[in-house]
């Protein structure tokens, strides 16, 4: 058997690559059916990723342990798979005020491939295995591949797994390629696409409530959020000055314009901003008891109200 026949042979037991004949008629159907059958697959879609609910958190306490040691999130994965990654990963530190290289997403091809396909990049398990190497025993790696098979996430958690990081694999087929070996393998199986075998469709998505869950609930976890508030939120227009001092006003109850002038003192920082106004500290001494908390907003309120917070 050829390398192309065994590759024909795999992908013919992929369910990513099923053709559905429930969809046969997709391009006769009134667009406003057409549009009901994408809503409805959608829905499988989120149903698919509550089905790995355990395997998901299972993956958040790796990340977050691995995180706590000061180590990194890196995402890996191709085309569109590398691209939610990357997605996911740029969208954090503006949201959670961290720095860029805590979270990190890489795709087969580099930057280029972000906007163009670049031919054989996904199979070039080499490059993934030299992405793996880089990381270390405190890092955590998501590798990425609707068909769970993909050579360059292949070699970037192989490596990676012998470099002593947790791993993680989300694919969108049973038993893949890419999980063998894993800490934890998250498979949410999304079945054939409305397009057959277009990957940005149901797996696409499937991969990006996936990474929401991670990135969102390691960052709660490690005390960017108070609540269900972004009191870590990076303040770089208008809408979002105004939003921290609507985040100020709602999490102390105070006025706006106390939310403002707290803000002023501290720096635009809404996490120490709500410290200064439940605490009535200077902005000083509400940072050296945050600092104290690790950052945890909650336990430096704690703190305070235990007498251990004074000006």
């Amino acid at each position: 058997m050829t390398d192309r026949e065994e590759l024909r042979s795999t992908l013919e037991t992929l369910a990513t690559e099923g053709v559905d004949p429930a969809f046969a008629e997709l391009d006769l159907l009134s667009t406003a059916d057409q549009v009901a059958l994408m809503a409805a697959q959608g829905v499988v879609a989120a149903q698919a990723v509550a089905a790995e609910e355990a395997s998901i958190a299972r993956a958040v306490d790796g990340i977050v342990e691995r995180l706590h040691s000061g180590g990194r999130l890196v995402y890996i994965g191709a085309g569109t798979a590398g691209r939610m990654g990357v997605l996911d990963a740029s969208e954090i530190p503006p949201t959670f005020g961290t720095d860029p290289s805590l979270v990190t997403g890489l795709i087969a091809g580099g930057e280029y491939a972000l906007r163009n396909a670049i031919e054989n990049a996904e199979d070039d398990f080499d490059a993934g295995e030299q992405a793996g190497r880089a990381l270390g025993p405190d890092d955590a790696i998501v590798g990425i591949s609707a068909s769970g098979r993909t050579p360059y996430v292949t070699g970037a958690l192989r490596a990676a797994r012998e470099r002593g990081a947790f791993t993680v694999s989300l694919a969108c087929n049973r038993d893949a390629e890419i999980s063998v070996g894993v800490d934890v393998a998250i498979e949410v199986v999304v079945g054939p696409e409305v397009v057959a075998g277009s990957t940005r469709l149901k797996a696409g998505t499937a991969q990006k409530l996936v990474l929401n869950t991670l990135s969102t609930l390691a960052m709660v976890r490690s005390g960017k959020v108070y609540g269900n508030l972004m009191v870590d939120v990076q303040s770089t227009n208008e809408k979002l000055r105004v939003r921290a001092e609507r985040t100020v006003v709602h999490a102390t109850s105070c006025t706006v314009e106390q939310a403002a002038a707290a803000l002023a003192a501290a720096g635009g920082s809404v996490k120490l901003a709500i410290a200064i106004v439940e605490t009535g500290a200077d902005a000083v001494t509400a940072r050296a008891a945050l600092d104290a908390a690790g950052g945890n907003l909650r336990q430096a309120l704690a703190a305070a109200r235990a007498g251990g917070l004074t000006e």
